[in-house]
């Protein structure tokens, strides 16, 4: 089965560079290990084609009220130092985890022109910001704009370190932009290691306003043991702490909800066993930082909030805070 990938990377010889350039709507065959512009065309009506293919594989089942067709899509934003072949290894692993468990909708990357250097970090920031709009213009608007009362698909998205800061940067250059059809809505927010200040997620902060007032519900996974978003690391542009790693703070909107990693986390480095069970795969890439995607309990987790039930004490794989909005990831069993 084909991956869908929108790359916001320039074309150059042949390949995808970590440039910023169009977005590219593009369908990669399985056999390919990385996306290239021989995936898509241009034009409208390649465009209009990939989005009906799309929504096709988004729906899985007709509403037994309404009658209308019922679907999901989840799209994943990447961090940085991501080439465009680590962005596809994610996107499959994420893939295959959740239609392990029942998923039935549709999973798209948006890739934007991050590089593979991990000195790189402030140009991959740049390149972000560049970029980040495109998600909204050339993707969410469009999405928002083939729902009818006869096709109810639910967009998500789950956004991954600098990933994060993509998300916020194309919400709130959208608003300011005051786009034509800014009626557009996101189901559920999902941050994993977001590399974004906590206290950004505050209400009423002027960076996060439009996140909160483009989406139904934001969640946030951080870890204390996250390391690659400790203050002491240089490569990062601000000393603020991170979302990631200290999760939101006590301001947060009604609609934000925080799941703490740590103790979990802090097991899956410790008990081989527990690695055997839940990260099967291994770790792609740090494992302080990037465990979430290929973690069979963080996957669990992230497909129920997919479902979109209110009631967070609910899910299995979390336990509640006394006191707090917050939750605790627990193993099972």
């Amino acid at each position: 089965m084909n991956d869908f990938v929108v790359s916001a990377r320039r074309p150059k010889h042949g390949v995808f560079a970590a440039e910023p350039g169009p977005s590219h709507m593009l369908l990669v065959p399985a056999a390919d290990p990385e996306p290239l512009p021989s995936h898509g065309r241009t034009g409208e009506l390649w465009v209009k084609a990939w989005l009906q293919q799309l929504l096709a594989e988004a729906i899985w089942g007709i509403d037994g009220r309404s009658g209308a067709q019922r679907g999901d899509i989840l799209v994943y934003v990447h961090g940085y130092n991501n080439s465009a072949t680590d962005v596809l290894k994610r996107h499959r692993r994420l893939k295959a985890d959740l239609k392990a468990l029942g998923w039935k909708g549709a999973l798209l990357s948006f890739d934007w022109p991050s590089d593979n250097k991990t000195v790189g970090y402030l140009e991959d920031r740049h390149d972000a910001k560049l970029t980040a709009m495109q998600l909204v213009t050339d993707l969410l608007t469009r999405l928002a704009a083939k729902q009818t009362p006869d096709c109810a698909v639910n967009t998500h998205i789950l956004a991954h370190s600098m990933g994060a800061y993509v998300v916020r940067e194309a919400f709130d250059d959208a608003d300011d932009a005051k786009l034509e059809n800014n009626s557009w809505m996101v189901s559920q927010l999902c941050l994993i290691g977001a590399d974004i200040s906590a206290a950004s997620l505050a209400e009423g902060h002027a960076c996060s306003d439009s996140l909160y007032r483009h989406c139904t519900r934001l969640t946030n996974y951080f870890s204390l043991g996250d390391s690659v978003l400790k203050l002491s690391n240089v490569k990062r542009a601000g000393v603020a702490p991170r979302a990631g790693r200290i999760g939101l703070p006590e301001t947060a909107p009604r609609r934000a909800v925080d799941i703490d990693c740590s103790s979990y986390h802090q097991a899956l480095l410790a008990t081989p066993a527990l690695q055997a069970a839940d990260q099967p795969q291994g770790f792609l890439g740090n494992q302080d930082h990037s465990w979430y995607i290929g973690n069979r309990l963080f996957t669990l987790d992230l497909f129920e909030t997919l479902k979109g039930d209110l009631d967070h004490s609910i899910v299995a794989s979390r336990s509640p805070i006394a006191g707090s909005r917050r939750f605790n990831l627990k193993p099972q069993g």
